[in-house]
Protein backbone atom coordinates (compact mmCIF):
# COMPACT_ATOMS: atom_id res chain seq x y z
CA UNK A 1 0.00 0.00 0.00
CA UNK A 2 1.36 3.39 -0.93
CA UNK A 3 1.71 6.50 1.16
CA UNK A 4 -1.24 8.86 1.41
CA UNK A 5 0.50 12.21 0.88
CA UNK A 6 3.90 11.17 -0.48
CA UNK A 7 5.17 9.58 -3.70
CA UNK A 8 6.73 6.51 -2.01
CA UNK A 9 5.27 3.04 -2.31
CA UNK A 10 6.09 2.13 1.31
CA UNK A 11 6.94 -1.52 0.67
CA UNK A 12 9.84 -2.13 3.05
CA UNK A 13 9.09 -3.31 6.57
CA UNK A 14 10.68 -5.36 9.30
CA UNK A 15 10.43 -9.13 8.90
CA UNK A 16 8.86 -11.02 11.79
CA UNK A 17 10.34 -14.42 12.59
CA UNK A 18 8.43 -17.40 11.21
CA UNK A 19 8.37 -19.25 14.52
CA UNK A 20 5.89 -17.75 16.95
CA UNK A 21 7.18 -19.63 19.97
CA UNK A 22 9.04 -18.04 22.88
CA UNK A 23 12.84 -18.17 22.44
CA UNK A 24 14.58 -20.71 24.68
CA UNK A 25 17.07 -18.13 25.96
CA UNK A 26 14.34 -15.78 27.29
CA UNK A 27 14.15 -16.11 31.08
CA UNK A 28 11.13 -13.84 31.64
CA UNK A 29 7.78 -15.52 32.19
CA UNK A 30 4.41 -14.29 31.00
CA UNK A 31 3.65 -12.77 34.40
CA UNK A 32 7.03 -10.98 34.53
CA UNK A 33 6.36 -9.35 31.16
CA UNK A 34 2.86 -8.28 32.23
CA UNK A 35 4.30 -6.80 35.45
CA UNK A 36 6.86 -4.83 33.43
CA UNK A 37 4.10 -3.55 31.13
CA UNK A 38 2.05 -2.50 34.19
CA UNK A 39 4.99 -0.62 35.75
CA UNK A 40 5.89 1.16 32.51
CA UNK A 41 2.25 2.04 31.76
CA UNK A 42 1.90 3.51 35.26
CA UNK A 43 4.79 5.86 34.39
CA UNK A 44 2.73 7.12 31.44
CA UNK A 45 4.58 5.48 28.56
CA UNK A 46 2.85 4.68 25.27
CA UNK A 47 2.53 1.08 24.01
CA UNK A 48 5.26 1.55 21.40
CA UNK A 49 7.65 3.04 24.00
CA UNK A 50 6.93 0.07 26.28
CA UNK A 51 7.69 -2.31 23.41
CA UNK A 52 11.02 -0.60 22.70
CA UNK A 53 12.05 -0.76 26.38
CA UNK A 54 11.08 -4.43 26.65
CA UNK A 55 12.99 -5.21 23.46
CA UNK A 56 16.15 -3.26 24.29
CA UNK A 57 16.44 -3.74 28.06
CA UNK A 58 14.75 -7.07 28.72
CA UNK A 59 15.27 -9.01 25.48
CA UNK A 60 11.58 -9.52 24.69
CA UNK A 61 11.43 -9.48 20.89
CA UNK A 62 7.65 -9.78 20.55
CA UNK A 63 5.36 -9.38 23.56
CA UNK A 64 2.61 -11.16 21.65
CA UNK A 65 4.67 -14.35 21.38
CA UNK A 66 5.31 -14.40 25.15
CA UNK A 67 1.91 -13.31 26.50
CA UNK A 68 -0.42 -14.19 23.65
CA UNK A 69 -1.71 -10.59 23.60
CA UNK A 70 -0.56 -7.26 22.27
CA UNK A 71 0.70 -4.54 24.63
CA UNK A 72 -2.32 -2.29 24.09
CA UNK A 73 -4.76 -5.12 24.85
CA UNK A 74 -2.88 -5.95 28.04
CA UNK A 75 -3.02 -2.26 29.01
CA UNK A 76 -6.77 -2.16 28.29
CA UNK A 77 -7.32 -5.21 30.50
CA UNK A 78 -5.46 -3.44 33.33
CA UNK A 79 -7.40 -0.22 32.73
CA UNK A 80 -4.30 1.74 31.71
CA UNK A 81 -5.03 2.29 28.03
CA UNK A 82 -4.53 5.87 26.76
CA UNK A 83 -7.61 7.99 26.04
CA UNK A 84 -6.46 8.88 22.53
CA UNK A 85 -5.03 6.27 20.15
CA UNK A 86 -1.29 6.69 19.80
CA UNK A 87 -1.29 7.43 16.06
CA UNK A 88 -3.95 10.12 16.44
CA UNK A 89 -2.08 11.67 19.39
CA UNK A 90 1.14 12.05 17.41
CA UNK A 91 -0.66 13.50 14.38
CA UNK A 92 -2.31 16.11 16.61
CA UNK A 93 1.06 16.87 18.20
CA UNK A 94 2.56 17.37 14.73
CA UNK A 95 -0.29 19.69 13.67
CA UNK A 96 0.19 21.80 16.82
CA UNK A 97 3.91 22.10 16.09
CA UNK A 98 3.21 23.20 12.50
CA UNK A 99 0.65 25.78 13.71
CA UNK A 100 3.19 27.14 16.19
CA UNK A 101 5.73 27.39 13.37
CA UNK A 102 3.20 29.19 11.16
CA UNK A 103 2.57 31.81 13.86
CA UNK A 104 6.24 32.78 13.66
CA UNK A 105 6.60 32.32 9.88
CA UNK A 106 3.41 33.53 8.24
CA UNK A 107 4.74 33.40 4.68
CA UNK A 108 5.75 29.74 4.82
CA UNK A 109 3.35 28.42 2.18
CA UNK A 110 4.79 24.90 2.19
CA UNK A 111 4.14 24.49 5.91
CA UNK A 112 0.60 25.76 5.40
CA UNK A 113 0.08 23.10 2.74
CA UNK A 114 1.60 20.37 4.94
CA UNK A 115 -0.69 21.45 7.80
CA UNK A 116 -3.69 20.88 5.54
CA UNK A 117 -2.41 17.37 4.74
CA UNK A 118 -1.80 16.53 8.40
CA UNK A 119 -5.22 17.82 9.42
CA UNK A 120 -6.91 15.80 6.70
CA UNK A 121 -5.12 12.69 8.03
CA UNK A 122 -6.36 13.57 11.54
CA UNK A 123 -9.97 13.85 10.32
CA UNK A 124 -9.71 10.62 8.35
CA UNK A 125 -8.25 8.73 11.32
CA UNK A 126 -10.82 10.21 13.72
CA UNK A 127 -13.62 9.15 11.38
CA UNK A 128 -12.16 5.63 11.23
CA UNK A 129 -11.84 5.41 15.03
CA UNK A 130 -15.44 6.55 15.52
CA UNK A 131 -16.81 3.93 13.11
CA UNK A 132 -14.55 1.22 14.57
CA UNK A 133 -15.65 1.74 18.17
Amino acid sequence: MGRMHAPGKGISQSALPYRRSVPTWLKLSQEDVKDQIYKLAKKGLTPSQIGVILRDSHGVAQVRFVTGNQILRIMKAMGLAPDLPEDLYYLIKKAVAIRKHLERNRKDKDSKFRLILVESRIHRLARYNITKS
